[in-house]
């Protein structure tokens, strides 16, 4: 059965890979502006999570898994950037929310990272 963290891992991802698809307008809006075919992106990064969320139950691909949802947590980074810096697009959320957003994505990264601790460790010794 997997941890507990793994669990809430691949729920956060599953649910938001599922909004991407849901609310594609809404993802498409903190796309910054210097980013091109926006839909598609956001469709994809909607795909990537739902993939992560399953792999990370997954026992043979969780490491792979978790290296790939760090990465993307990592590429979405530039559009929490950009909700915070326009808040005017997000009538329904306040300024200092889109803001403290930003640091919980770091917070994100290693709960991810230390999800995989055993496994990590497992094939550092068999190294």
């Amino acid at each position: 059965m997997p941890r507990i963290p793994l669990l809430i891992i691949a729920l956060f991802f599953l649910t938001g890979g599922i909004a991407h698809f849901v609310y594609v307008d809404f993802f498409i809006l903190a796309m910054p502006d210097y980013l091109s075919f926006h839909k598609e992106l956001v469709m994809s990064s909607g795909i990537f999570e739902i993939l992560g969320a399953i792999g990370i139950l997954i026992p043979k691909t969780r490491i792979f898994a978790a290296y790939g949802l760090i990465l993307l947590v990592i590429a979405v980074y530039p559009a929490n950037i950009n909700m915070a810096l326009h808040p005017e697009k997000y009538p329904d959320m306040s300024a200092l929310l889109l803001y403290l957003r930003l640091p919980f994505q770091f917070l994100y990264v290693w709960f991810i990272w230390r999800s995989i601790a055993p496994e990590r460790l497992q094939n550092k010794n068999a190294v």
